[in-house]
C-alpha cells in the first residue's frame, strides 16, 4: 500500500496542475487533427546523449512514431543502445525536426534540414538566459514544449520568446515508482565531472564528494544516482544504483547532489532534496525552490539531511507538471498541428 505521503504527492501534482492549467494543457488533441508527421528527427544539446530520448520510446512504439536522433558520428554511442540513431548524411526521410535546445549541434542540425518543420522541447533543464543562437531557431518554430509551467519559463527565456509554451509533463513521471524508504540511506545525485564532446559539466563535485563523506561518517548509508555522463570511478567507493535516480529515490529516506533536471521528479517521488550549490553554479530558479535547503560547505550536510522536507503543494506542482500520460501528450504535439511558424 502507498503511503500517505505517496499519495498526497500524486493528490497535489496531478490535482493542482488539473485545475490550474486546465484541459488545454492536460489534452492530446483528437484524431482528426492528426497530421502525417510520424517520422521525428531529434537534436540535442548533448550530441550523443540519448538518455533524454529514452523514456519516449514505449510510448513512440505503440503509436507508431519513428524516432530518430541525430548525432555528429557512431563513435560515442553504446553498442546495444536502443535509441535509434542516425548522422545528418544517413539520416532517414522524416517530417519533423525537433531541437532540445539551441546549442551548436541542433543549430547546425537545424540549418541542414532547413526545410523541416521545426518544433523544440526541453528535455532537460537550460538556462534562462537567451542562447547565443536561439534567434537562428525562433521564426522557423511550429511549437514549443516543456516539462512543467516553471520550466516553460526557464526555456521561454533561454529561447528568447514570449510565445506560449504547451506544458506536457516529464516523461520520466509516467510511471513513478511507490516510495518505500530504508532507513539511514541518502541518495547522492552527482552531475557531470568532465566536460567533453557529448556536454558540458557542472561544478560542485567536490562539495559533494565532501557531503557524501561526511554524511557515511555520520552513520548514513549512501546510494550513488550517477548522470549518465558521470565518471563512475569518483564513486566507486558508495554503492551505485543500477536503476535511474529517479526510481533509486524510493528508496531513500532523503537525497543531496548538485541541482539538475531530476530534482523535481525526486521530489515527485516523495523523497526531500538537498542541494548542493556551488559559487559557480548557475541553475534556473525553479530548481533551487524544489530544496528542502542548499549547502555550501560540506559541514552541513548532516545537518540539512535531518531536517529535509517536501516543498509545498503549489511549488511542487509548478516545478513538476502534469504526471501520466506526459510521453503520449508530447508526441502527440509533435505529431499533430499545432499552428505555425512565427
Amino acid at each position: 500500500m502507498r503511503n500517505d505521503l505517496e499519495l498526497s504527492r500524486r493528490q497535489v501534482v496531478g490535482g493542482v496542475l488539473a485545475s490550474a492549467l486546465g484541459a488545454a494543457v492536460l489534452g492530446t488533441g483528437s484524431p482528426a487533427e492528426a497530421s502525417s508527421r510520424r517520422r521525428v528527427l531529434i537534436a540535442t544539446n548533448e550530441p550523443w546523449g540519448t538518455y533524454h530520448v529514452k523514456p519516449l520510446l514505449a510510448e513512440a512504439e505503440r503509436q507508431g512514431v519513428r524516432l530518430t536522433q541525430l548525432v555528429p558520428d557512431l563513435t560515442k554511442i553504446t553498442p546495444g543502445d536502443p535509441v535509434p540513431v542516425a548522422t545528418p548524411d544517413d539520416a532517414p526521410r522524416a517530417d519533423l525536426l525537433v531541437v532540445t535546445g539551441a546549442g551548436d549541434w541542433p543549430l547546425e542540425c537545424a540549418a541542414r534540414f532547413g526545410k523541416l518543420p521545426l518544433m523544440a522541447s526541453s528535455l532537460a533543464y537550460l538556462g534562462p538566459q537567451e542562447a547565443p543562437g536561439a534567434a537562428r531557431l525562433r521564426r522557423r518554430l511550429r511549437g514549443i514544449t516543456s516539462s512543467s509551467p516553471a520550466e516553460g519559463r526557464a526555456f521561454a527565456g533561454y529561447l528568447g520568446t514570449r510565445r506560449h509554451i504547451r506544458v506536457v509533463g516529464s516523461p520520466q513521471t509516467d510511471d513513478l515508482p511507490a516510495r518505500k524508504p530504508e532507513a539511514g540511506l541518502v541518495l547522492v545525485l552527482t552531475s557531470v565531472t568532465h566536460p567533453d564532446q557529448t556536454g558540458d559539466a557542472a561544478p560542485g563535485t567536490e562539495l559533494l564528494l565532501a557531503a557524501a563523506k561526511a554524511l557515511r561518517e555520520s552513520g548514513r548509508r549512501i546510494l550513488v544516482g550517477l548522470h549518465p555522463r558521470e565518471a563512475r570511478k569518483l564513486w566507486q567507493q558508495y554503492e551505485i544504483s543500477d536503476v535511474p535516480s529517479v526510481q533509486a529515490s524510493a528508496r531513500a529516506e532523503a537525497a543531496i547532489g548538485i541541482p539538475g533536471t531530476v530534482f523535481p521528479l525526486v521530489a515527485a517521488v516523495g523523497t526531500p532534496v538537498v542541494g548542493c550549490v556551488d559559487p559557480a553554479l548557475s541553475v534556473p530558479d525553479y530548481l533551487l525552490s524544489v530544496c528542502s535547503s542548499t549547502i555550501d560547505d560540506a559541514a552541513n550536510a548532516v545537518k540539512a539531511i535531518a531536517g529535509a522536507h517536501l516543498p509545498d503543494k503549489a511549488t511542487l506542482a509548478d516545478a513538476v507538471g502534469p504526471i501520466g500520460g506526459s510521453a503520449k501528450r508530447l508526441l502527440n504535439t509533435w505529431t499533430h498541428n499545432h499552428g505555425r511558424a512565427r
